[in-house]
């Protein structure tokens, strides 16, 4: 924010006839503990009142609403030996990308805390939510009607693609910050022939909203499917694919690191040509010559990364889809929680909450149109006889792992359960039924060791994944099984 903008922003707040709900006072008052209950009530505040944001403001007197200035040095300030804002960052759930803002005025300084509303959960500070209540900062569960009318706030809020990304936006610098002819070329249409063609098209498909005269809204939809830079959209930085590689098997020493500007339609190709440049490689040997092969498969690759874009929750703000490749591993991580059990990745139908991107991203061939990607994914990585893939959720984040080659006897207890499973799941979705041999051709057993595979089914029984297909057949060499859930 520029400092024109910050000190319209600071008078503005101060004229306020009194202390509201989403905006708080304050002179010198730096108690950590006390900033991060300020923040999770103005950010639910700001929600329940139908605020984009709220603001702590230092340098203003309470009552008076006199301009003093303020000795606080947020950057400056530290919780033990944690920078303030990182001590924050950390204990509020979900994440808040709240904003600190310094200016000057009369040789006095001020402070603005920008905090984003609540979108789709209370916010709290480490274990408790709070909430304004009047200029007083109380604990959420002490007033359950404003806890009943913040829940309903948060479904009746507008689709993250229907919101604005930016508003009142000239035509020419529409065209200058949409990749349009990407647009045509994905869908393979031609190119109109003048500018009112192009921005005919692009309000034809909720990418911009015209608003009068020769201004337009561009919508989160068209900035995230089709930025030329997303960097240029200040609310969609951190939704900007970052990729990582790491020199081992952990986060110690990092070899590269680029995170993505391009809209996800025109950068998908781009981003998965990049991640294929730093995937391992295995030799093989055919009938002359030598070859390297990726280590995973690359539908794989794409399936996944697909999927993390498409299926995010755009709501959670500072976060935003990440790759990160190790020596042995990659792991794909996007913000949210699934909408259907990791269990059932693989049969369940399709749910998107971001139903406008993954049905443009269907229609220019980027992922999936029934739901079957995950299939895909498991019947690849079966064939290059990898462990299974993991999903799992954490800390409001989905997270996919590709595990590099491993022999049966490397893999652990886990690895094979899931990998069981998981072949179970694939082979009653192709309409069959997984039985010793075929879970021997998954782990490339021999035909004798027929015993090795039986003891893995044992353990997925045990594990409650998997079941016999028929309870009264006591053959185990012809015995089928099925999912838990068929």
């Amino acid at each position: 924010m520029s400092v024109k903008n910050l000190r319209g922003l600071l008078f503005r707040l101060a004229d306020l006839p009194y202390e509201t709900e989403w905006v708080e006072f304050k002179k010198d008052n730096d108690a950590p503990e006390e900033i991060g209950e300020y923040i999770s009530a103005i950010s639910n505040a700001s929600a329940l009142h139908g605020k984009e944001a709220g603001f702590i403001v230092w340098g203003v007197v309470d009552g008076t609403h006199e301009l003093v200035g303020t000795a606080f040095k947020p950057r400056n300030t530290k919780v033990g030996n944690e920078e303030l804002e990182s001590w924050l960052s950390r204990l509020l759930t979900p994440r808040v990308d709240f904003r600190i803002h310094e200016t000057s005025l009369g040789g006095s300084q001020f402070v603005i805390l920008e905090v984003p509303a609540a979108s789709h959960t209370p916010v709290r500070f480490k274990d408790t939510e709070w909430i304004r209540v009047g200029s007083y900062k109380k604990k959420l569960r002490d007033f359950p009607e404003k806890e009943r009318a913040l829940w309903s706030s948060f479904s009746e809020k507008t689709p993250f693609e229907q919101c604005i990304a930016q508003e009142l936006v000239p035509g020419s610098d529409v065209l200058s910050l949409l990749d349009y002819p990407a647009y045509f070329d994905l869908t393979a249409q031609p190119l109109p022939e003048d500018r009112k063609g192009i921005l005919a098209k692009l309000v034809a498909e909720k990418f911009i909203l015209p608003k009068g005269g020769e201004f337009y809204d561009i919508t989160n939809l068209g900035a995230v499917l089709l930025a030329k830079d997303l960097h240029g959209f200040e609310s969609l930085q951190r939704k900007a694919v970052r990729v990582i590689v790491y020199k081992g098997e952990n986060r110690v020493e990092t070899l590269r690191e680029q995170v993505g500007r391009r809209g996800y339609a025109p950068g998908f190709s781009g981003l998965i040509d990049f991640i294929n440049v730093f995937v391992p490689q295995n030799e093989v040997i055919g009938q002359a010559l030598r070859t390297d092969v990726h280590m995973y498969p690359e539908i794989a690759i794409r399936e996944l990364v697909a999927n993390a874009l498409i299926h995010q929750d755009f709501s959670l703000t500072g976060t935003g889809p990440m790759v990160e490749i190790f020596s042995e591993r990659i792991e794909i991580t996007n913000p949210g929680i699934p909408l259907i059990d990791t269990q059932r990745f693989l049969d369940a139908p399709p749910q998107s909450r971001n139903d406008r991107v993954a049905s443009f991203m269907r229609r220019v061939n980027i992922c999936e149109e029934r739901g079957s990607g995950i299939d895909k994914v498991i019947h690849w990585v079966e064939a290059f006889q990898l462990p299974a893939p993991d999903f799992s959720v954490s800390h409001q984040h989905t997270k996919a792992v590709l595990f590099a080659y491993r022999t049966l006897s490397q893999m652990s207890k886990t690895d094979r359960v899931r990998a069981c499973y998981q072949h179970a799941a694939l082979q009653y979705v192709s309409n069959r039924q997984m039985t010793n041999a075929t879970l021997r051709d998954r782990f490339s057993i021999n035909p004798q060791n027929y015993s090795v595979a039986s003891r893995i089914i044992a353990e997925t029984i045990e594990a409650g994944l998997i079941r016999p297909y028929d309870p009264e057949n006591r053959s185990k060499k012809h015995a089928r099984y099925v999912p838990f859930w068929a």
